[in-house]
């Protein structure tokens, strides 16, 4: 009887620790949302209302899920300074948070080149929203009468909207941590230029697929919308959080637009702990998204030459944009395979990616190795181009070798492969460009394949392989 007892103890004693930690856990968290100011005041007052009366549990329940519930919006009355949204979603917003500076203001040149290096069929797909998000009011007035007068018929069209968050809806910004030993100035800056950005977020989640950010002080190459869909396109069927177009602080990071409701919960969440270019880090992480995933060409280039933040010299350039992106490879969606040794995780899909600093690598091939790349469905190519080894191993090349393209593919054991190939070319320098090819070959293509036609000591280093076609990018998926 007494060991029936004590295994009953001991069961009790172990039942209660996940309790326990629940506990602990529960009001450690509600002690950073009540003391360090993660929430806005008024659903602080909420929660804490909430749990001074108990016996409305039905408020109580309510109140702890539209904490927890970051897919949810924020619950935020804008003004509307200029346009109202459209009830069609477009394929992209472009979202820019303004305040005063003390000396310079870039905004209108940053509304006007976005608009002026769009042909007329991305004008349809875009929505530019605008949010001028400093406390002075006569100052935004004066602003949107500028705006206004220059964009008018951009308003009118439904491209165009100008928001503005009433400082009723900010959390405090007094009395910040002064993390990484910054001035007070400095943190108060920082922390409600999250806060910014986050209503700003907010307000765009339901009004297109993706989301670019932009500052308030950038340059835009020449159709940048026709090179975001080309990437995403060739990004169809893999996980992203964060796309990157250009090196420079939250200028040119794309979005789902289904991800923005949490990342404005986050920027709300740590507005006083860290700039939010470094957020955006954690955020991306937290999602699953390990590493930078960042295009070459950048397609938007810091013009600005004093900062928002006490006017101080800001002449950063990104030596990565390109004025005119049109050149962009479509690379449309496929699978790749190689029979070439691979090195490490340099594996053949690196070769197929536009993204910085990614690239194949394999050991020494031989003769009859090979690269494929299958198409997701047939397509027509008008151009290849393929470039192998880099500046710091330039003996890594494809020393011999010939690009096939071809068709009547079949399933395999070894996955699906094309019966039928017609050479195009043979590398010459570690390089090879073929134009024309939808004139040279009489079929819609299925495979693209490299041939190793002599053996060789050296490793191979695919630096980049771009396939363009001739589908418009308005009949890519979205």
């Amino acid at each position: 009887m007494w060991k029936c007892v004590d295994k009953m103890r001991c069961f009790r004693k172990r039942s209660m620790l996940p309790f326990l930690g629940f506990l602990i856990t529960f009001l450690l968290f509600f002690n950073l949302y009540m003391d360090d100011g993660y929430v806005l005041e008024a659903e602080k007052r909420q929660l804490g209302e909430s749990l001074m009366h108990p016996a409305n549990s039905d408020r109580y329940v309510h109140t702890l899920r539209d904490l927890s519930n970051f897919s949810g919006t924020i619950n935020v009355t804008y003004r509307y300074l200029a346009g109202i949204p459209l009830p069609r979603k477009k394929y992209l917003t472009i979202g820019l948070s303004s305040v005063k500076r003390k000396k310079g203001n870039y905004l209108l040149e940053t509304i006007k080149s976005i608009f002026d290096q769009s042909s007329y069929e991305e004008l349809k797909e875009i929505v530019v929203v605008v949010h001028l998000a400093d406390f002075d009011l006569v100052w935004c007035e004066n602003l949107v009468q500028e705006i206004t007068r220059k964009f008018a018929h951009h308003i009118i069209a439904g491209r165009l909207l100008v928001i503005h968050t009433p400082e009723e809806y900010y959390p405090s910004l007094d009395g910040l941590k002064r993390n990484y030993n910054d001035p007070d100035d400095r943190v108060r800056f920082r922390s409600k230029q999250n806060v910014d950005y986050a209503f700003l977020l907010n307000f765009c989640t339901n009004l297109s697929h993706f989301y670019m950010m932009l500052e308030d002080d950038v340059r835009c190459s020449r159709n940048f919308l026709t090179a975001l869909k080309k990437v995403i396109t060739s990004r169809d069927g893999s996980y992203w959080v964060m796309l990157e177009f250009s090196k420079l602080g939250y200028i040119g990071k794309l979005y789902h637009s289904r991800d923005l409701p949490r990342l404005a919960h986050f920027l709300l969440m740590f507005y006083q702990e860290m700039p939010c270019d470094w957020l955006l880090i954690h955020f991306r992480g937290l999602l699953a998204q390990k590493d930078v995933i960042r295009f070459k060409p950048s397609l938007f280039q810091h013009m600005g030459y004093y900062s928002s933040y006490k006017g101080a010299e800001n002449k950063l350039k990104d030596d990565d944009f390109e004025e005119d992106s049109i050149d962009i490879p479509d690379n449309p969606p496929a699978s790749l395979y190689t029979n070439i040794n691979v090195f490490e995780n340099y594996d053949a899909t690196k070769a197929y990616s536009s993204i910085v600093d990614e690239y194949f690598w394999g050991k020494p091939p031989c003769t009859g190795d090979f690269f494929v790349i299958i198409f997701n469905k047939s397509t027509k190519i008008s151009r290849i181009k393929i470039v192998t080894g880099t500046e710091d191993r330039q003996n890594d090349i494809l020393h011999h070798g010939a690009v096939e393209v071809g068709q009547k593919s079949v399933e395999t054991k070894q996955g699906r492969q094309c019966t039928s190939y017609i050479t195009l070319g043979e590398f010459k320098g570690g390089s090879i460009e073929v134009t024309n090819v939808d004139h040279k070959i009489g079929f819609d293509i299925e495979c693209v394949r490299i041939v190793v036609t002599a053996s060789q000591k050296e490793w191979l280093i695919i630096r980049t392989i771009s396939l363009w076609t001739t589908q418009p990018v308005s009949q890519f998926k979205k």
